[in-house]
């Protein structure tokens, strides 16, 4: 979906918008400016107003939103930020968890976002089951995984707060600048479950050593951390054939680490 001029025009956009890969095709820059559809919008408005708050770092930039003319942050269901220079690279684990911890120490304050009493997909669908919030489901792609992960699950007390659910592909890296995180997905759990989504997705996606994981093990109730991790993912897959949505069965990818975390 192209931006029309309208929504161009409201966030002071005057170059002819072109793709960018990533945002599920719906990402378009415009000089210096990003724009994509809003979403929900109760947590755009949070996000932004959040993010409009914190201050850059010589360890974190932040892709800054924009607000519309009228001084809102969305216009006709679209948003837009600042694009910032760099590309993601899920090679680099270790940086990418360092820039979450920075993030996530900066919203150690806040409290849980009202908005995720009504969001309502696929993501947000996978982040109740790991959680034990909704009921495992009896069918679609992977509920043997789930299943197993479960039988080893139990109860955990950590504090929760507002974290990033998806940092490995949304940190970027470019030379002589530190690391930006674009893209906020919010969630409200333990910080370690953020990063620990972040090394399943590195092993499992990107070829990491599967000892990855092991070198964690100092974090607090790091194993059922990963566990919920791995949930996640999978009951996404889950969440999105309940929805009608398009699915794989990566049963051959998540297999082996889910054996590694459960040996752990």
């Amino acid at each position: 979906m192209h931006p029309p001029p309208h929504v161009l025009a409201a966030f002071g956009a005057t170059a002819p918008p072109t793709p960018l890969p990533g945002g599920q095709g719906h990402t378009w820059l415009s000089g210096t400016i990003v724009l994509k559809p809003a979403g929900l919008p109760a947590e755009h408005e949070w996000t932004a107003t959040t993010l409009a708050a914190i201050p850059d770092t010589p360890q974190l930039r932040l892709a800054r939103p924009i607000p519309a003319a009228d001084g809102h942050w969305t216009h006709h269901g679209w948003q837009a930020n600042r694009h910032l220079p760099g590309h993601p690279d899920p090679r680099r684990v270790h940086e990418t968890l360092t820039a979450g911890q920075h993030l996530h120490q900066a919203l150690a304050h806040l409290p849980r976002p009202e908005f995720l009493d009504h969001r309502d997909d696929p993501w947000t669908h996978g982040d109740h089951i790991a959680f034990d919030e909704q009921p495992l489901p009896a069918t679609g792609p992977m509920t043997e995984l789930l299943h197993q992960l479960a039988a080893a699950r139990h109860p955990i007390d950590l504090p929760s707060q507002p974290v990033h659910g998806d940092l490995l592909g949304n940190v970027l890296f470019a030379p002589g600048l530190p690391p930006a995180v674009i893209d906020w997905p919010v969630y409200h759990r333990p910080a370690d479950w953020a990063l620990a989504v972040a090394v399943t997705d590195a092993i499992t996606w990107h070829d990491a050593p599967a000892d990855l994981h092991t070198g964690h093990q100092h974090r607090p109730h790091w194993r059922q951390l990963a566990i919920r991790a791995l949930m996640y993912r999978i009951a996404t897959t889950t969440g999105r054939h309940r929805a009608g949505l398009p699915t794989t069965d990566d049963t051959a990818r998540y297999q082996p680490v889910v054996d590694q975390v459960l040996g752990s």
